[in-house]
């Protein structure tokens, strides 16, 4: 069934055609659980085809490829010619390509006006876009002028009110400001970003009361600062005064796709609903340049940002950051959108394995807000052209993959992760049956620090093809790998080694509600670095050659890690999952749960922590057990077990997927991993448990402990029969 699946879809597609925390090195304590790359020999030792797939990549051919993709408009909904060239020079490589349409709700800009009116009579008015700047050419196109600063999905609207600054917008910020008697009702919200994703800021906004929410970037939560003394892009670091972060605003922590079609792919003729994750009021964002009056209009007005006591309030503009509002001072605030429903084109490649019945997905999306998108998404558009590449020139001595490997360029992606999510929407019951996991790659290259989010069982093998990849950077002239990198930035987080779990926020997202791992792998900025101008016009080809990666050396390395990953996956025999450490991060989440609970000896009773953590403990025992068993030299001349052991991994994650989904969630349906609602990006583990605690509602948690403390049962069954 999974090989008439793959052929048909080559046949049929060739017919109709993101944010992580950046962290430092500056850290001068004692290692405690990374061994040091010492340990290993450089340069890496490589099997002859990993020596192919390594050296295969092609720094000239990714700075073409770079400046290809992000010198035109490639919007979701308008960038067909860029898919179809995608589809047409991965085919080239060797990997099949066709794209895949769906047809699905979006929004564009119209018309977007604010207005500052002063007390005095005067007015400001906000410029919403960005300057034109000689030196990058991609900001002075007339299609750069006509893309403004605008929200996707933001709801049409034109008001006008005295406003309220709300720091992040976080739900603690809004009930911060409620006690202090600060009254938003009516008010127009300003906001900075950071914290909880922008589509929460609206919602937070919304939901108190509030006509309409204004978004700016704060200099003061940047490394490099023009008040500390840097220059500004593109004569120096730090962010350009006039930069505006555009972004969707749907409310993907209920559900993320066409919001139109929740559940069922956007094909033609499908029923249609009234979206429920969308606002329901305006808002814009704005450049801290233009953000610093409406600030400094309301110094003295309301409490003081110092007065409100709360970390992130207080940002590095000349301002006191106070609430408001101040009598008189109010913003006039236009947002007209255009509603239409257009197709998208995903961009699938596919080569068939010898096992029709296991696969790997790669993916990255394509769509930018803007012209350029240098670092999100085409860092990773261009790496990928380079990873088909590479497994072509393998296909070429004769080498056939073990098992399937679908490549995937998304579309938008930005608005909603609307084109992977229809997609695994349309191909759920296939993907359940024969997908092991999902590497994703969106911003490929914004910095030199190696940040990655895993499902724990693919992080010890991504430790040793950090190993195996040799790190590049023109900044650096020792010869060192990737894992040298990784350990000095992480040698002091010995649980987790330095991965994060996966909420939401890039097309990882609806592969593991599927219960599908994922990795989801990046080089980031670090405080040091040159400011990464997100979601604007200053994330500019320009940009990454001048100021991160001239040689695009970063981007090699991107991808061969990528590459040598997707390798091993697909070409050994057993597949290379640890489940000890699987086990060991489903003890991690209940132990985080019993910190909630701790000293309240009645609630833990009432919601069995002490059943599901008996069940966790013997998961471990188990689970290390069937590692040292599978790793025998015996087990693994036994195709028969290792067929078996295969299929029990990729079922145990199988059995976290709960059919009805979070309450009031239905989307999420991972019972170990789901965005935190109140954040949108980061993970919260035990969601629905620790949602229904924090709720107060006992019963409701104690149901969810009850149903994954019978998956962790079941997951020992499985892991022992092997």
């Amino acid at each position: 069934m999974a090989t008439t699946f793959l052929l048909a879809l080559s046949v049929a597609q060739l017919t109709t055609a993101c944010q992580r925390e950046y962290r430092d090195l500056n850290i001068d304590q004692d290692p405690l659980n990374l061994v040091p790359r010492q340990d290993t020999p450089f340069p890496p030792v490589w099997s002859e085809n990993e020596k192919i797939l390594h050296t295969s990549f092609s720094t000239a051919s990714i700075d073409t490829w770079s400046s290809y993709y992000t010198h035109g408009d490639h919007m979701a909904g308008r960038n067909k010619s860029m898919a179809e060239e995608t589809a047409r020079k991965w085919t080239e490589n060797g990997v099949s390509a066709s794209l895949a349409e769906y047809e699905v709700f979006l929004t564009y800009p119209k018309e977007q006006k604010l207005v500052l009116n002063r007390a005095n009579g005067e007015q400001y008015e906000v410029q919403l876009f960005e300057d034109a700047l000689e030196e990058d050419e991609t900001t002075t196109y007339p299609s750069s002028r006509k893309l403004p600063a605008f929200h996707g999905y933001s709801a049409s609207g034109e008001v006008e009110a005295e406003y309220v600054y709300v720091g992040r917008a976080h739900k603690d910020d809004f009930a911060a400001l409620e006690k202090r008697n600060v009254d938003l009702t009516g008010k127009i919200a300003l906001a900075k970003y950071g914290g909880p994703f922008r589509g929460l800021k609206v919602a937070n906004a919304e939901a108190h009361g509030m006509v309409g929410i204004v978004m700016f970037s704060d200099p003061g939560d940047d490394g490099p600062q023009v008040a500390k003394g840097q220059a500004a892009y593109p004569d120096g670091p730090a962010r350009h005064p006039s930069s505006v972060q555009r972004g969707s605003v749907a409310y993907i922590g209920q559900y993320p796709g066409d919001p139109t079609t929740p559940g069922y792919p956007s094909k033609p003729g499908v029923e249609r609903v009234k979206p429920s994750n969308l606002p329901k009021i305006p808002s814009l964002p704005i450049s801290y340049r233009d953000a610093l009056p409406l600030l400094k209009a309301l110094d003295g007005h309301g409490v003081s940002g110092n007065g409100m006591n709360r970390g992130g309030w207080v940002g590095g503009l000349n301002a006191s950051y106070s609430t408001g509002p101040a009598p008189g001072a109010t913003l006039a605030l236009t947002n007209s959108m255009e509603e239409k429903i257009t197709p998208i084109w995903n961009v699938i490649g596919i080569i068939n394995g010898t096992n029709a019945d296991e696969t790997v997905i790669i993916g990255n999306h394509r769509d930018a807000w803007i012209v350029g998108g240098a670092a999100d998404p085409n860092s990773g558009s261009a790496i990928m052209i380079e990873m088909t590449k590479a497994f072509g020139e393998l296909m070429k001595t004769g080498w056939k993959s073990r098992r399937n490997i679908v490549f995937a360029s998304w579309d938008a992606e930005e608005y909603a992760l609307i084109g992977s999510t229809e997609w695994v929407e349309e191909y759920a019951p296939w993907l359940s049956s024969t997908a092991l996991t999902y590497l994703n790659v969106d911003i490929g290259v914004a910095g030199p620090l190696p940040g990655a989010g895993a499902t724990p069982e693919l992080r010890t093998l991504a430790q040793e093809i950090m190993k195996q990849t040799i790190y590049s950077s023109s900044n650096s002239n020792k010869d060192e790998t990737l894992y040298d990198a990784w350990y000095r930035l992480n040698r002091f987080r010995p649980e987790d080694n330095g991965f994060t779990h996966l909420g939401s926020g890039s097309d990882y997202t609806a592969f593991v509600q599927m219960g599908i791992g994922a990795l989801d792998f990046s080089l980031d900025p670090s405080s040091q670095s040159s400011v990464y101008h997100y979601h604007s016009n200053y994330d500019s080809y320009h940009w990454m050659k001048t100021a991160v990666d001239p040689h695009f050396e970063l981007h090699a390395t991107v991808g061969r890690f990528l590459t040598l990953m997707a390798y091993r996956l697909v070409d050994d025999a057993l597949i290379p999952f640890d489940m000890d450490t699987h086990a060991r991060n489903v003890n991690y989440m209940v132990r985080d749960f019993v910190y909630e609970v701790m000293g309240q000896n009645e609630v833990q009773r009432a919601v069995k922590i002490s059943e599901l953590s008996a069940a966790g403990r013997t998961l471990r025992d188990v689970a290390r057990a069937f590692q040292e068993r599978v790793s025998q030299p015996r087990f693994l001349e036994d195709g028969g077990r290792v067929a078996k052991a295969n299929r029990v991994m990729r079922d145990v994650q199988r059995l976290f997927v709960r059919k009805e989904g979070l309450p009031g969630r239905p989307f999420y349906k991972n019972a170990l991993f789901a965005p935190n609602r109140d954040d949108g990006y980061k993970a919260q583990t035990l969601p629905a448990s620790i949602e229904a605690l924090r709720d107060g509602n006992l019963e409701l948690c104690k149901d969810w402990n009850l149903w994954v403390m019978d998956a962790v049962i079941k997951a020992s069954d499985m892991l022992a029969s092997v």
